[in-house]
Formats: structure tokens, sequence, C-alpha cells
């Protein structure tokens, strides 16, 4: 099961800083939500690691420019990897979200969302380029894995 997930987190980063230099290559074409959500979707990855790790996290809206997003995303993924080396994946972990909820779930259930609210993402991610006439890489886990 951990290497799954490794490879699942390394397809994220690979096709993350694939559109970090799309976006970059055609910056004067980005919609306006493009660098916000993708800052958020960076955020919300490093947000969740910092609960398993106990570190501080970023703002969950918090913007970032583009070089500062493929250096967080390098950051993520560093230390997802630490968290699946070193971490059982059934461990539990209290966390108090956003708005101040207190929740429980395992490490598999957290890094399961986290890959999942980044697949949401990247989608939305896609179509903005799609509609601003910028044609985007494909990001299929299957075409990752050919």
């Amino acid at each position: 099961m951990k290497e799954l997930f490794k490879d699942i987190f390394e397809y994220h980063h690979h096709f993350n800083q694939k559109l970090v230099a799309l976006f970059i290559e055609n910056k004067n074409s980005l919609s306006e939500r493009t660098i916000p959500l993708f800052s958020h979707n960076i955020n919300a990855h490093q947000i969740w690691n910092s609960r398993i790790l106990g570190k501080t996290p970023l703002g969950v809206h918090q913007l970032h420019n583009l070089e500062t997003c493929k250096t967080l995303d390098d950051s993520n993924l560093e230390d997802t990897l630490l968290i699946i080396s070193e971490f059982d994946f059934g461990k539990r972990i209290k966390y108090k979200n956003s708005s101040g909820g207190e929740f429980e779930n395992s490490v598999q259930e957290i890094l399961f969302h986290i890959s999942n609210h980044s697949t949401h993402h990247k989608g939305q991610l896609i179509s903005d380029l799609r509609q601003n006439g910028i044609a985007p890489m494909i990001t299929d886990y299957i075409y990752y894995k050919i």
C-alpha cells in the first residue's frame, strides 16, 4: 500500500511541476482564478502534511507566485514521502479544520483525501486552461504510467 501512495504522490508532483511551467509560459493568458486555485491546492496539501507532522500550516487561501508554488510543491512531496515511509497508515491524527471543528482521521484517510482533493482541482485548472485557449497536457494517471 505504501508503494502505491508513493507512486500517486510522485504522479501529482510530476504534473504540478508541468502545470507550473505551462502557467509561467502562458502567464498573460491565465484566468484570474488559476493562480489562486493552484495556490490553494498546494496550500491544502501542506496543511494536511502539517497536521500529521505537527508543523505550522499555511493559510488555506494564501496566495503565492508560481515560483513559490513550485518550491512548496517540492516540499510537499518531500514531507509526504516522509509520512508514507515513517508513519503507520492506521495512526489516528486529531486536528482542527479551518473553521475550528475538531476531527480525527487515519493517516491513510488523510493521504487519500489529499490525493483526491488534488485531482479535483487539477481538473478545474485544466478546464480553465482550455477556456482560455491554452492547450493543456494530458494529466491522467494512466498516461503518467506509460
